[in-house]
């Protein structure tokens, strides 16, 4: 069983996800309003999440090297300070140039955050709750999207994006100390496991070439580039489905997360039992919430639909972050920092594929694009039965 100090960190965890994943995708929300205040085009703004996860990516497996022997309390505390400081930064961006700079200093640490705080969750509980555990630190994730990004949306339109940022660098701050003080101890990898693992880390093509692991990756980079390419564009595409625009995308934003929310805590009842079943049926979910919002339906439809696509896609992350960490048990950072890697990707590729298509006035394409993507990787998770077995049983007593 948790302990209830260990409990309070992984809320804590939780918590620094929450900040973490609002601020990454909070110009989806403000995107009309950025673009208005520094005279940028709404497709400039969407690549925002482009230029973020592009060095994400590129800085997830080094940096998660260069780290691996930092105390993992300390290594948290540290990015989540990072973070603070960058959203400081944005707060005040005088130039759409300085508010992209500022994002990118996040995005060095965005990396390591993620890549460590599974393992790290994981290691606060026994092996039989990895996946509990990691799903209570998640919920931080749809709690952003469940009121991060839709109050963040409002208080940006009311009070203007910069103050949403600079809440978001307070919010910050104030899980870094929470951190320092709730956190257990947690040593750095003993000296040959942190080796070993920093040569993965440095060698990840090797880490590339278990199957189960590269099935992992590629199907969470199929789905996540589905996603954002038409999630990035969600304030426009509903303004153009169902005429949602301020106060009603702000709410729109609230019930997509509250689905999310509801979505996650199901999945984490069953994400250590039956993954492969519980993906299935959320990606099947999702492809046809997304296919609804192909034609213009009305208000109540696109509503409707767009609670479905919340519900399913918020939820999914926690079973693709289970997986990773259990078909890798003896390099679990290493996988983690390469299944990021993936993760970065699909967001990049999908803020990029949808400004693509913004840009050349096809908007209506973006659920089309979304929905093959995930149907496509609905049927790859099909085929990967080692990394989504039917039933896992639990380990055996010692």
């Amino acid at each position: 069983m948790v302990n209830q100090n260990h409990r309070g960190a992984l809320v804590v965890l939780g918590a620094s996800c929450f900040v973490y994943v609002t601020a990454e995708t909070i110009p989806v929300g403000l995107l009309p309003q950025i673009a208005d205040g520094l005279s940028v085009s709404e497709a400039d703004v969407g690549l925002l999440l482009t230029s973020y996860a592009v060095v994400a990516a590129l800085t997830t497996i080094p940096l998660t090297a260069l780290t691996m022997r930092i105390p993992r309390h300390l290594l948290i505390a540290a990015t989540v300070a990072i973070f603070a400081i960058s959203q400081l930064i944005a707060a005040f961006a005088p130039t759409f140039l300085i508010l992209t700079l500022s994002r990118l200093i996040c995005a060095v640490a965005h990396g390591v955050f993620w890549s460590t705080i599974a393992p790290v969750a994981a290691r606060l509980v026994p092996p039989d709750r990895a996946g509990r555990a990691t799903a209570l630190v998640f919920l931080g994730n749809s709690l952003a999207i469940v009121l991060g990004v839709p109050l963040g949306t409002a208080l940006g339109q009311w009070l203007g994006w910069r103050v949403a940022l600079a809440v978001l660098a307070v919010l910050g701050a104030a899980c870094v100390a929470a951190l320092m003080i709730v956190l257990p101890k947690l040593p750095a990898l003993p000296r040959d496991l942190a080796v070993r693992a920093g040569a993965q880390l440095k060698a990840s093509v090797q880490i590339i070439r278990s199957g189960p692991v590269a099935a992992v990756c590629l199907i969470t980079a199929v789905l996540v580039i589905g996603h954002f390419a038409a999630y990035t564009y969600i304030a426009p595409l509903v303004r153009r489905d169902g005429g949602l625009e301020g106060i009603g995308l702000s709410a729109l934003l609230l019930g997509y997360g509250a689905a999310g929310l509801l979505g996650n805590w199901i999945v984490s009842r069953f994400v250590d039992r039956k993954p492969r079943t519980l993906l299935t049926m959320l990606i099947g979910i999702m492809v046809v919430s997304l296919a609804l919002l192909i034609p213009v339906l009305g208000t109540a439809p696109t509503v409707l639909a767009a609670l479905a696509w919340g519900g399913t896609f918020t939820a999914i992350p926690v079973i693709l972050q289970a997986a990773i960490l259990r078909v890798a048990p003896d390099a679990r950072d290493a996988a983690s920092a390469v299944y990021v890697v993936a993760f970065q990707i699909g967001i990049g590729g999908g803020a990029l594929l949808g400004e693509r298509f913004v840009r050349a006035e096809m908007l209506a394409w973006l659920p089309v694009i979304a929905a093959v993507l995930t149907l496509v990787a609905g049927l790859t998770v099909l085929t990967a039965r080692r990394a989504f077995p039917s039933h896992v049983p639990l380990p055996s007593a010692v």
